[in-house]
């Protein structure tokens, strides 16, 4: 696979990802589900938004290493939050942290939804090349 990632305006630097992610030759592509705050026997959590944030990077994290992909592949990564406010004030750090651990830059979104299943607060919906 090749990756080239294209972020024309300085301020990009300050974010953790790119404005586009450019993909030659890749030998394969995952689309990823929405990922969300769920336990094994499928459980909502009613945790924080900050505990629900961990408990789906740790699902998305299980769901790519078992389709034989790594987090670092993640081209594009949206995230659905019931409110931008709460995650930018309660999350961020975390969503950063996890973003640096794996080296992902992502081309992504960030969406304030009205509701979510089960009354979750944050859904991770990604794409992942090898």
């Amino acid at each position: 696979m090749e990756k080239r990632t294209v972020d024309p305006w300085k301020w990009g630097e300050q974010t953790n990802s790119v404005q586009a992610v450019e993909i030659k030759q890749p030998a394969g592509t995952l689309y990823c589900s929405g990922q969300v705050a769920l336990d094994a026997e499928g459980r909502p959590s009613s945790a924080d938004m900050r505990s629900q944030l961990q408990q789906t990077f740790q699902n998305l994290e299980q769901l790519i290493g078992e389709a034989g992909y790594e987090c670092s592949g993640i081209v594009r990564l949206n995230v659905y939050t019931t409110s931008v406010t709460e995650f930018f004030t309660t999350c961020s750090d975390v969503y950063q942290a996890w973003i640096a651990r794996h080296g992902v830059k992502q081309a992504t979104t960030l969406l304030e939804v009205q509701g979510l299943f089960a009354g979750l607060t944050v859904e991770l919906e990604a794409t992942v090349v090898k």
